[in-house]
């Protein structure tokens, strides 16, 4: 990606090297130009007028001759935001093709172009966020967003909208670092390198990638000229620096490097699904969404409901078109599940289980309340065993233990037996029950999944079935299980916070791995993508139109478009099953 200031010259990267080619006559004279190299000899470039906000994105290919063969992709104005700088980034995660933003402000948006190899009609805004107020610059490399703020500091952000948002310092002003002057330009070249350009007087600055960020290897000060702002890399080790106003500009040859970075070896895509639906945020900003689970009508599947626990406030109710219906403000509910006509969920306040009725309509009510005697009870998860008609409460607080109740109604609502303790090494959360065969899955956060006996009847002790170290794809914390037949298969569903992706196991020995996937926007209906996900839920039985085969439904912990609080979003999940492996 790189920034063009030579009017009426677009350079494509070509066989043979760099290859100017003419503009199209309209946008010639824009300032603010940027390059991304789609294919050989193919070319999506991008230039912004600073007069009237004006974005102009053409796509140049072999076919393209002249300048007015060039392609339109899409022009528009930027309303929200007076943009210092654009950059293309091209996803090794998901495919999707997007571009930065970035404002002088303190405000930076991720514009998606392309997916799955089809151009957006119009671009589809992917996140807003915060950069610093004076940035100036910014360049990509690998999923790395580098920004440029002012003479201060060269910071990076995650590419991936759906990733962690933080940032890290990546190099800094004198005298803690090499940067003296303001920057108006960054570069990455092919061998991992970040130039960066210092404007007046000109100075570039060449930084070496190290595992703790940036290292300077090298400096070139540009003698004759007063201000300079832009980098053009150009072939042979050459590179183009120009003054944007004047037009003047040179040639600099640049040092060998002594160590060379190896090429990094490019990774498969992980699979990639959309939701079809998404629940009204959260009232409140933060954590606070962390579990759902769904009740399913019998008779009208499109009258279900899908519930979620806001952990500051209680149990909140949806419709099948994800419209708040119900708030249940009981207080700071963890985890939640359901049987039947009644739902249970951890109460953090008081260290107990929270029990809800549901109607034939299903409609919640509170009902009783089980005291336990753990600390910092967390997760929560139900069952029911056919043979002998009963329904189980299983609870776990974050030191590993487990408790199993037992819960029968009673004249004055309901009441509960506390029939056997279990214990992990570590703290849990997730678990889910199949009552089909009666085994109860347990997820420890860092380490494994545990698989117990579910029977009241049972022993105490579990065995791990699927461990962390022995998964790369397995990233903890381990934060929700879900459990489903498909075809008499069991399936056994894993959220793998630490990469945002979502895994599906055989729900039998061996426990081999079927699919990963991600949840990515959904360009058709403006949903975005989930991550940072707590707890998820799976359901096989219909629940109306557009999850006749049934739905997986995850907590959003990042709920970017727009910027709202975290809510849960609905997968088809016949879009999953056409991932999954037969084993």
């Amino acid at each position: 990606m790189n920034k063009l200031t030579l009017a009426l010259t677009l350079w494509l990267a070509g066989s043979s090297g760099l290859q100017a080619q003419a503009l199209p006559e309209q946008v010639s004279q824009l300032p603010l130009k940027r390059s991304h190299a789609l294919g050989p000899e193919q070319q999506l470039w991008g230039a912004m007028d600073g007069d009237t906000q004006q974005l102009h994105l053409w796509r140049q290919t072999p076919a393209a001759r002249s300048p007015a063969d060039a392609q339109l992709v899409w022009q528009g104005e930027v309303t929200t935001r007076v943009v210092e700088d654009i950059c293309f980034y091209q996803s090794e995660q998901n495919g999707q093709l997007s571009v930065f933003l970035i404002g002088g402000r303190g405000g930076a948006e991720q514009w998606l172009l392309r997916q799955d190899q089809q151009w957006l009609s119009t671009p589809m805004v992917l996140r807003e966020f915060s950069v610093p107020y004076d940035a100036t610059a910014c360049a990509l490399h690998e999923n790395q967003l580098l920004i440029a703020e002012g003479d201060q500091a060269i910071w990076a952000y995650h590419a991936e909208p759906e990733a962690d948002q933080g940032r890290d310092l990546m190099a800094v002003k004198h005298p803690f670092g090499a940067i003296k002057g303001e920057l108006k330009a960054l570069e990455v070249l092919a061998d991992g390198r970040l130039l960066a350009l210092e404007e007046a007087p000109p100075r570039l600055l060449e930084y070496r990638v190290t595992e703790t960020g940036y290292q300077l290897t090298q400096t070139y000060p540009i003698d004759k000229f007063e201000e300079l702002q832009d980098i053009r890399v150009l072939a042979n080790g050459k590179l183009l620096v120009s003054n944007e106003d004047t037009g003047a500009s040179t040639q600099l040859s640049l040092t060998k490097p002594a160590q060379v970075q190896p090429p990094r070896a490019t990774k498969a895509q992980t699979a990639q699904v959309a939701a079809g639906l998404q629940t009204t945020p959260a009232s409140r900003r933060g954590d606070a969404i962390d579990d759902p689970a769904v009740w399913v009508h019998p008779q009208q599947p499109q009258l279900s409901r899908i519930v979620a626990t806001d952990k500051r406030i209680g149990l909140m109710v949806y419709d099948m078109q994800g419209q708040l219906v119900q708030e249940l403000l009981v207080g700071r509910l963890n985890n939640v599940d359901l049987r039947g006509q009644l739902a249970a969920a951890s109460l953090r306040n008081d260290n107990s289980i929270q029990l809800f009725d549901i109607s034939d309509d299903g409609e919640f009510s509170v009902a009783a309340n089980i005291a336990t005697d753990l600390n910092e009870i967390y997760g929560l998860c139900m069952g029911y065993n056919s043979a002998d008609n009963t329904t189980s409460v299983y609870v776990n607080s974050k030191s590993g233990r487990i408790q199993h109740y037992q819960v029968q109604p009673h004249q004055q609502g309901w009441r509960a037996s506390l029939v056997r303790t279990m214990q992990v090494p570590t703290q849990p959360e997730g678990c889910v029950v199949d009552d089909q065969t009666q085994r109860l899955f347990v997820g420890e956060e860092d380490q494994a999944v545990w698989l117990f006996d579910a029977a009241a009847t049972a022993g105490t002790t579990g065995q791990r079935i699927i461990q962390v170290d022995q998964h790369p794809e397995l990233v903890d914390d381990i934060e929700g299980l879900a459990f489903t037949y498909h075809d008499g298969q069991p399936l056994l569903f894993v959220s793998s916070q630490g990469n945002d992706s979502y895994l599906v196991f055989e729900g039998q020995a061996p426990w081999r791995m079927l699919s990963q996937f991600r949840i990515r926007a959904n360009v058709e209906l403006g949903i975005d993508g989930a991550s940072e996900t707590d707890g998820i839920e799976v359901t096989s039985l219909s629940l109306g139109e557009g999850f006749a085969e049934g739905a997986f439904l995850v907590q959003d912990g990042r709920n970017w478009q727009p910027e709202a609080g975290q809510n849960l979003k609905l997968v088809p999940l016949q879009e999953i099953l056409k991932l999954v492996t037969q084993p």
